[in-house]
C-alpha cells in the first residue's frame, strides 16, 4: 500500500461546513472518497491509501486540476483506492464533493 499526501491551494471562499460524505467503495478498479470539514487557511487536503504504486505524478496532476475546478478549500479528503484510472478518480472526487457542498448543514 503506497500513501501519498497533498495540500492543494483552491479557487473560491472556502467550503461550507457539513456532516462528512463517503462515496464509492474500494474495489478493483474503483475508490472510495470521504469529504470532512478542516481548518486549513484556503487548501484541500487530499491523503491517498493506493494499492498501485508509483503513479505519485499522475495524483498530483488529477488533483490539481480538480481543486483548479471545485472550491474545496477547507476540505480534508481521504482517497482509499483500488487502482482506478484518473478518469474514475476525477469523476468520484467530483463526486464527492457535489454530495458534500449539496448537503443542508
Amino acid at each position: 500500500m503506497e500513501r501519498l499526501a497533498f495540500e492543494l491551494e483552491s479557487a473560491g471562499p472556502p467550503a461550507p461546513r457539513a456532516p462528512p460524505v463517503v462515496v464509492g467503495v474500494v474495489a478493483s478498479g474503483n475508490l472510495e472518497v470521504l469529504v470532512e470539514p478542516a481548518e486549513l487557511d484556503g487548501r484541500c487536503r487530499v491523503e491517498i491509501a493506493t494499492s498501485a504504486h508509483g503513479f505519485g505524478e499522475i495524483w498530483d496532476a488529477v488533483l490539481r486540476d480538480f481543486a483548479a475546478r471545485n472550491a474545496v478549500a477547507g476540505l480534508a479528503l481521504s482517497v482509499n483506492d483500488a487502482g482506478a484510472t484518473p478518469a474514475v478518480v476525477s469523476l468520484r472526487l467530483d463526486q464527492a464533493v457535489e454530495e458534500y457542498l449539496g448537503q443542508r448543514p
